[in-house]
């Protein structure tokens, strides 16, 4: 029967309109207004022919090979941000004041121990070195004499012991002198490099004003500031992975050291790992580190058996031997496995091959995995 399209009902429907208008003549305007708006949609409904349905169209059944899911433990990780230092790191300051007249090193330098890295003034200090190296020989040869005199019975012990103390007092006094005067040649306690300079030859040097700052870029380690309550797990040469952006390097790094108090501003705890040698990573540079936290029950798919559609994260389900649309939304990559956040279930059996052959209602024929197909 051809379908009526709303034209000719409308057509049918005016005289149809004015012989029921005519024939409820003693109902009441809103009852009859009711009944005339009520009568075209009922012919409207009537005009639709159950049997007139798309005609499906027939898929053929794909093998394919499927998962059942189960919750399974992945250990959450939590990212702190740290920063690469060397292990051996000195700002080089003076012990005493004086004008510095020598200033051998540049940023950048390559010094070795013992190398001289700073040369102050040392007028007065010589002058001191000089009278005390006077006063020790003075009273040497006081004591000589007076312990010749005392052989000789010409004298008495306590003279000849008051003068040996003297002899002590005035060699220390040697030693604190010249002690001073090593003090006005600052020299690299270790191999390193220089970079920072904040001095330069003409400035007045003053005691623990720093000077210098070296490093030795040999060795270095990764400063992190971990919150107190991740810190009580954390072992000594357990390893972490460690990233620096900016060297395109990620590797794992040993931890160290772990302070034993908190910082009660931050309520963090300092802990230094050891990095292994590499050319391209230089001090300062930004580090992630990736600390365990603790471990939860999520849902784990094959990588194989997600298909991006667009944004769209896409997965088929096999549900009563037919593939099964689903759209799903995914987490973090676990090697070859990607966490299911949304849009599937414990015990829903998903397709891990042939995805991009499926569509939503194909017959499924499911073999076991190894199966030759």
């Amino acid at each position: 029967m051809p379908k009526n399209t709303p034209e000719k009902i409308l057509r049918i429907f005016s005289p149809l309109r004015d012989l029921v208008a005519n024939h409820f003549l003693g109902f009441k305007s809103v009852e009859k207004r009711l009944i005339l708006l009520l009568l075209p949609l009922a012919l409207l409904a009537g005009c639709n022919d159950p049997a007139e349905k798309r005609a499906e169209v027939s898929l053929p059944a794909v093998q394919v090979q499927t998962e059942t899911l189960e919750l399974s433990d992945v250990p959450f990780q939590v990212e702190v941000a740290g920063t690469l230092k060397a292990v051996e790191h000195a700002m080089i300051s003076s012990r005493v004041s004086g004008q510095i007249v020598k200033l051998p090193v540049r940023i950048g330098s390559q010094v070795k121990s013992g190398d001289l890295l700073v040369e102050l003034s040392a007028a007065e200090i010589n002058a001191k070195l000089r009278r005390a190296e006077t006063q020790l020989a003075q009273v040497r040869r006081n004591f000589e004499r007076e312990t010749k005199l005392l052989e000789a019975q010409a004298s008495t012990p306590e003279k000849v012991k008051t003068l040996n103390e003297q002899v002590a007092m005035a060699e220390a006094g040697y030693r604190e002198a010249k002690a001073m005067l090593d003090y006005t040649r600052i020299r690299a306690p270790f191999a390193a490099t220089v970079t920072r300079k904040l001095a330069e030859v003409g400035d007045l040097a003053a005691p623990g004003s720093p000077l210098l700052q070296l490093e030795n870029s040999a060795a270095l380690e990764v400063l992190i500031q971990v919150p107190e309550a991740l810190s009580q797990g954390l072992v000594l040469d357990e390893e972490l992975p460690v990233t620096i952006p900016a060297a395109g390097v990620a590797l794992q790094a040993a931890i160290r050291e772990i302070s034993p108090t908190v910082d009660p501003a931050t309520r963090t705890t300092q802990v230094k790992l050891t990095l292994p040698d590499n050319r391209a990573l230089r001090s300062g540079q930004f580090a992630r580190v990736a600390l365990p936290d603790r471990k939860a029950k999520t849902l784990l798919v094959p990588a194989s058996a997600l298909v991006l559609n667009g944004q769209m994260e896409q997965v088929f389900v096999a549900v009563e031997g037919r593939a099964q649309l689903r759209l799903v939304r995914s987490g973090t990559h676990h090697g070859e496995q990607v966490e299911i956040l949304s849009g599937l279930e414990a015990g829903d059996r998903v397709v891990v091959d042939a995805v991009s052959r499926l569509h939503d209602g194909q017959p499924l024929e499911i073999v076991a995995v190894g199966q030759e197909k």
